[in-house]
């Protein structure tokens, strides 16, 4: 399933399985009145299945890419549904998943999938929520001192809080399958 019928029912999951209204503390340190921890929809099967199809049709609107990452531990799965998709349709495309944090044993990577990789490799980074931008843009320097050239940033919620801004501002084009929008109404 693809189109809007596809986005209707990932919203559906969403706000099904992920959205709560509740008062809480972001990654970034800032209060919302409301949480939306993708994973709850994205793990299922069927929200596999329709994030990999809508984000893969999302790169269209983006520089053409070498590759799809996700900044774990959110962005992981859609990287994965994204390359599944992918060699599904017969043009397939390598996940690569960022760390937050530098291995401590074994490989020590930041970047694993790494061997997808070749000096200036396109890379298109995956995100499940954009709030302030701040994790999106470190794991696009962690790509970029792995050799890659990040063209564009797809992200499964837009909060709508200035994060898309502040990556447009690093000169990175963003698409957002959904915003704030699809689970609240705007503030009066």
């Amino acid at each position: 399933m693809t189109g809007p019928r596809a986005r209707e029912r990932l919203v559906h999951l969403l706000r099904d399985r992920s959205f709560e209204q509740k008062r809480v503390v972001l990654a970034s340190g800032r209060e919302s009145d409301f949480f939306i921890d993708c994973k709850q929809a994205v793990l299922t099967a069927e929200g596999h299945a329709l994030v990999g199809a809508l984000m893969l049709d999302a790169l269209d609107a983006l520089p053409g890419c070498d590759a799809v990452a996700g900044v774990e531990l959110g962005g992981c799965p859609l990287a994965s549904a994204v390359s599944l998709m992918s060699h599904l349709r017969g043009t397939p495309l390598p996940a690569l998943y960022v760390r937050k944090e530098t291995k401590d044993h074994g490989s020590r990577r930041q970047v694993e999938g790494d061997k997808a990789l070749h000096p200036g490799a396109r890379v298109v980074m995956l995100e499940d929520v954009i709030t302030t931008g701040g994790s999106t843009l470190k794991a696009v320097e962690k790509l970029r001192a792995a050799g890659a050239e990040v063209v564009g940033v797809i992200a499964l919620v837009d909060r709508l809080e200035g994060g898309a801004e502040a990556i447009r501002t690093a000169g990175l084009p963003v698409v957002a399958l959904c915003t704030r929008r699809d689970f609240l109404p705007d503030p009066a």
